[in-house]
């Protein structure tokens, strides 16, 4: 175990060697089966733990991003958006970045997005924004790692596979899919 990680050490020590993967696999497993938002005050005051820096909010919620930002503020807390299709906003609440599933296919495009925001050139970047709204939701909600994978495909990279139960897409939604991409000038 990792002296950076004492909580592990403990709770290894404690279990007296009980702490094996099936262990490990059942509790995060009920850990994300039982997930939902974490309450902006329960964000705070886990912020103030030296070993949780940030949080990576998915939600699209830009209220909620926004006041996570200036509550954690004291505490030098990074918040990155969870999503390129609202990454202008965030940054625009004070997000300090993203993890953006769109950066693997439209990653120049997603990196030239932030510097446009952290600059402040706001009319570039809603315009840039506004262009990677369709195909962001494509590879995330509408059609997923399915999407993405294919997306990367067309894109020059090695997108592979899904792996079971994920299917390709179908060639209708493949079709819909080049649409997302085409009508906002990427392919």
């Amino acid at each position: 175990p990792s002296a950076t990680k004492p909580t592990v050490v403990m709770t290894e020590r404690m279990a007296g060697g009980m702490m094996d993967s099936r262990a490990l696999v059942h509790h995060f497993t009920q850990v994300a089966d039982s997930s939902l938002d974490l309450p902006v005050d329960a964000v705070v005051r886990l912020a103030q733990h030296p070993n949780i820096l940030g949080l990576k909010d998915s939600g699209g919620d830009i209220t909620r991003i926004a006041l996570i930002v200036h509550k954690t503020k004291p505490q030098d807390f990074q918040v990155l958006a969870g999503s390129a299709g609202f990454l202008m906003a965030a940054y625009s609440v004070g997000c300090v970045g993203g993890v953006c599933a769109l950066a693997n296919v439209l990653g120049r495009e997603v990196c030239e997005l932030e510097q446009l925001c952290v600059s402040g050139r706001w009319e570039e970047a809603s315009a840039l924004q506004q262009r990677l709204i369709e195909p962001n939701t494509a590879v995330t909600r509408k059609f997923g790692v399915p999407a993405l994978k294919q997306a990367m495909e067309w894109f020059g990279y090695h997108g592979g596979t899904c792996r079971s139960p994920l299917q390709p897409l179908s060639e209708a939604e493949s079709q819909q899919l080049r649409l997302d991409f085409s009508t906002n000038g990427w392919l």
